[in-house]
């Protein structure tokens, strides 16, 4: 007797749900049915306490101890040592009159803070330029969708190998320059001559602060995509009849996108900017493939400083990382809460 396969699953799932159904029941009946909610979020809270909350008081706790163990009974406690050595210095402006913990750590969050103040306006600008466009009634507008949030399914690393492939001394930006110049002085020899083109060190030459400049360029086109598509739902959950009636009344489109879009838009906004913060914030993986925080220092950043503390060299220091990231997640928190409040009082007035 042939089974049929719809048979033999619909069989399956009748007999796993009889299974668990006998359970089910006597939770619902000792606890009652309004509580049944918690019995389904259980599973979830539990992974997520485990993955999530449980490093984290791991993590605080680590940061008030000393020593190369990781196994926690034999990590001394040192108290507020390792906040000490980190903020102990005479100039933070200056984080070479730091110890060597402090300058690592007050080099990566000045260079964090640089790229955060420079990488998150330029995001929200492009990301939303990006959405008013792709939200208009264009030719292939779901190509071009695709296209924009194709970078952010790629890995962080493969996206650093890519750039890196585009930009070293030998790369393709520095052929197609060099081609360019060459086309242009054969078309042109008598008009507007241009010196032969020399190969540029985009991510060596730190005085010219191009490998800063690359680093924001590589992690905006890689990130864009995300921040797009959450405004882009923004901008389709604002009610059409509102720009109807403000055409009606010959309103312009700039004093629509101003009365209209951008009110209306601002609590999405606002995600954007705090998610778009804390992941500037995190910036890692990116940048240690593409620059290794070279040359010298110019682009190191928080994170790296926290994963060379606790996993680069002999000197093993678990405390000095944990404490780091104790202070990025205060630093962290303090520019979200004034984000929230300096943004709900203009949303008040």
């Amino acid at each position: 007797m042939q089974v049929r396969p719809q048979a033999a699953f619909e069989w399956l799932w009748k007999t796993v749900g009889d299974v668990l159904d006998g359970p089910m029941r006597a939770i619902q009946s000792h606890i009652g049915a309004h509580r049944m909610a918690y019995v389904f979020l259980l599973p979830n809270l539990l992974v997520f306490g485990l993955f999530s909350f449980w490093p984290m008081i791991l993590n605080f706790y680590i940061a008030f101890t000393g020593g190369q163990s990781v196994i926690l009974a034999n990590r001394p406690l040192v108290g507020l040592d390792n906040f000490r050595e980190l903020l102990a210095c005479p100039s933070y402006l200056d984080p070479r009159s730091c110890g060597v913990a402090g300058y690592s750590f007050w080099t990566g969050l000045w260079n964090t803070l640089f790229f955060a103040l420079v990488q998150v306006p330029l995001m929200i600008v492009v990301a939303l330029a990006t959405a008013l466009i792709l939200n208009r009634d264009i030719r292939a507008r779901g190509f071009w969708r695709a296209v924009y949030f194709y970078p952010v399914m790629l890995s962080p690393v493969v996206v650093a190998v890519i750039w890196d492939w585009i930009l070293k001394r030998r790369g393709i930006l520095n052929a197609t320059l060099e081609k360019a110049v060459e086309t242009w002085n054969s078309i042109a020899p008598n008009f507007l001559m241009m010196a032969d083109y020399r190969a540029i060190n985009w991510l060596i030459d730190a005085r010219s602060g191009w490998p800063m400049f690359w680093v924001i360029f590589v992690y905006t086109w890689a990130h864009l995509g995300f921040y797009m598509l959450i405004l882009l739902a923004g901008l389709q959950a604002i009610p059409r009849d509102l720009y109807e009636a403000a055409q009606m009344d010959g309103t312009s489109k700039s004093r629509q996108f101003w009365r209209i879009t951008l009110p209306l838009l601002m609590p999405t906004m606002i995600v954007v900017l705090v998610l778009s913060l804390i992941r500037a914030f995190q910036v890692f993986d990116e940048v240690y493939v593409l620059t290794g925080g070279g040359p010298g220092q110019a682009t190191k950043m928080m994170i790296q400083h926290i994963y060379e503390s606790a996993f680069i060299g002999d000197a093993k220091r678990y405390g000095i990382a944990a404490a780091s990231s104790v202070l990025v997640a205060l630093l962290l928190m303090v520019l979200t809460f004034l984000q929230l409040a300096v943004t709900r009082k203009k949303a008040g007035n």
